[in-house]
C-alpha cells in the first residue's frame, strides 16, 4: 500500500532534517579536532603483549614471568601509542607497579600451590582498564561532563572490585563519549579517541577509549557498559570482542550516570578484551552472584545449533526514529538529559548552548547538545510508552520464539566499518542496528 500523502510529508522533512545534519557533519570534519595522516601506531614487537589474559594469568601463576615485567611492558606500550590514539585519559602506573610487585612477593613465598592461585585469582597480575564512567578509586569520574571534572571516585565500582579481587590490575581508565550518550568517543575535557587501525577512523562510543586501547595492545582486559551499542559499536570498530549480557546478571553499581527504574532493563555492564578466550572468564568474575542465572559450562556442539542472520534493517529512514523514541520512553521514572548535563544543578538552555556552539564558547559537544534539543520535542506521555512497550515485547516474542534453546541469531553491528571522524553526526541514528538489540533476551544474540 502507497504511503499517504501526511507520510510523505513527514518523509521529505526527515531527509530534509538529514541533509541540514550532514552539512554539519561535514563543516565539522573539515574543521573540528586534530588532524591525522592516514596511518597507524607502530606494530607489536613485545611477546607479552600478544598473549590473552588466560594466558598471562597461568605464565604468572606458574612463576615463569614476574608480573612486574608483564606490567611494565604494558606501561612502554601505553607511553609509545596513547599519545596517538588517546584512548587512556588518566594512568595509575606507579600504584600498578607496586601491585604487581606485590604479586611477585606473594608467588616468591610459594604457599600456594598454581591450583589454588587460579581458583583464588583467576586473572592474577594481568592488566586491566576501566572505562571512565565507572568508579575505580583515586580515579576521575565525569563521564567527559566538565560540571563532573573534578569528580574523584572514593571507592571501586562493584564490577572493578570483583576484577581486582580476581587479581587484575588497572593501568587506568579510558575514554567515553560525553555522559555515555553518543557512538563516537569524545568530550570537552579529554578530547577525541581515534582508531589504532586508522587514525582518521572513530573507536565507536560511549565505551570507544576501552575499544582502541584495547586493539592498540595498551590492555589485555576492560570494562564497558552498553544500552544501545556502547559496547558492541566499539567491539566491532576496533576488531576486539565484547559482549553485553542479559540484565541482572552483571551489578551496575558504581557507574555514572547509573540507570534507575525502567532504564535498568537496557543498561548493562560488560567485559571487552583482545582475545575471545577471555571473554567468559571475565564474565565469570564480573557477574559475582548473578553468574547462577548463566549455564556458561554446559558443553555447546555447533553441529547442533540453528543460525539466522539479517543482512540489514531493510534501510527505512523512519525506522531509526522509532527505535530512538522506543528507547527514550522505556521510563517509568523519566530523568531528563538535560538535567544530567547540568548534573542535577546549573540549569541548561539547550538552545542557548546551541548558539554558543556555533561560537565555540560551549563546554558540551554538540551530540549533547542536540540530543537535549531532541528530548524537549519529544514529549513523554503514557500513550507512547504503551504504543512502544507493545512494539517492544512483539518483536521479542516473535525472537524468543524463533531462536527458542538452540538458536543463533547473526546481525550486523553498524551499517558501516568504523567511520571517520565527526561522520556520526551526518547519520545520527545509525546506532539503531544496536539499539534494535537492546532487547531483554537470554538467549544468544550476536552482533
Amino acid at each position: 500500500m502507497a504511503p499517504s500523502f501526511t507520510a510523505r510529508i513527514q518523509l521529505f522533512l526527515l531527509r530534509a532534517l538529514g541533509f541540514l545534519i550532514g552539512l554539519v557533519g561535514r563543516a565539522a570534519l573539515v574543521l573540528g579536532g586534530p588532524k591525522f595522516a592516514s596511518k597507524t601506531p607502530r606494530p607489536v614487537t613485545e611477546p607479552l603483549l600478544l598473549l590473552s589474559g588466560m594466558q598471562l594469568a597461568k605464565l604468572i601463576r606458574q612463576r615463569k614471568v614476574k608480573c612486574i615485567d608483564v606490567v611494565q611492558a604494558y606501561i612502554n606500550r601505553i607511553k609509545d601509542v596513547n599519545p596517538m590514539i588517546n584512548g587512556i585519559v588518566k594512568y595509575r602506573f606507579e600504584e600498578a607497579m607496586k601491585e604487581a610487585h606485590a604479586v611477585d612477593q606473594k608467588l616468591a613465598e610459594k604457599q600456594e600451590d598454581e591450583a589454588t592461585l587460579e581458583n583464588k585469582w583467576p586473572f592474577l597480575g594481568v592488566p586491566l582498564t576501566v572505562k571512565e564512567a565507572f568508579q575505580l578509586q583515586g580515579m576521575p569520574n565525569s563521564s567527559g561532563l566538565m560540571n563532573r571534572r573534578d569528580a574523584i571516585a572514593k571507592t571501586d565500582a562493584t564490577v572493578v572490585a570483583l576484577l581486582k579481587g580476581a587479581g587484575a590490575i588497572p593501568l587506568g581508565i579510558t575514554n567515553c563519549s560525553e555522559l555515555c550518550m553518543w557512538y563516537e568517543s569524545s568530550n570537552k575535557i579529554y578530547g577525541r579517541s581515534n582508531n589504532p587501525y586508522d587514525l582518521q577512523h572513530i573507536v565507536g562510543g560511549s565505551s570507544g577509549g576501552e575499544g582502541c586501547t584495547l586493539a592498540a595492545a595498551c590492555s589485555v582486559i576492560g570494562v564497558g557498559s552498553d544500552i544501545g551499542g556502547s559496547i558492541r559499536m566499539p567491539a566491532f570498530f576496533n576488531g576486539i570482542f565484547g559482549h553485553k549480557p542479559s540484565p541482572g546478571v552483571v551489578p551496575n553499581k558504581g557507574q555514572f550516570p547509573l540507570a534507575v527504574g525502567a532504564q535498568e532493563l537496557f543498561l548493562c555492564t560488560g567485559p571487552m578484551c583482545r582475545y575471545a578466550e577471555d571473554l567468559a572468564p571475565m564474565l565469570k568474575v564480573m557477574a559475582g552472584p548473578g553468574i547462577k542465572r548463566l549455564k556458561l559450562d554446559t558443553k555447546v556442539h555447533l553441529k547442533d545449533l540453528k543460525f539466522y542472520w539479517m543482512e540489514h534493517d531493510g534501510g527505512s529512514f523512519l525506522m531509526s526514529k522509532v527505535d530512538q523514541d522506543l528507547i527514550m520512553t522505556q521510563k517509568k521514572e523519566p530523568v531528563k538529559f538535560v538535567d544530567l548535563l547540568g548534573d542535577h544543578g546549573k540549569h541548561v538552555s539547550p538552545l542557548w548552548e546551541l548558539i554558543k556552539w556555533c561560537l565555540g564558547l560551549s563546554v558540551y559537544t554538540i551530540p549533547s547538545i542536540g540530543l537535549a534539543l531532541l528530548e524537549e520535542k519529544l514529549r513523554y506521555s503514557n500513550e507512547k510508552y504503551q504504543k512502544f512497550k507493545a512494539v517492544e515485547e512483539s518483536l521479542r516474542k516473535e525472537l524468543v520464539d524463533m531462536l527458542g534453546d538452540d538458536g543463533v541469531f547473526l546481525y550486523p553491528s553498524h551499517p558501516t566499518v568504523a567511520p571517520k571522524h565527526h561522520v556520526p553526526l551526518t547519520r545520527p541514528f545509525n546506532f539503531a542496528y544496536t539499539g534494535v538489540c537492546t532487547q531483554r533476551f537470554l538467549g544468544p544474540f550476536i552482533s
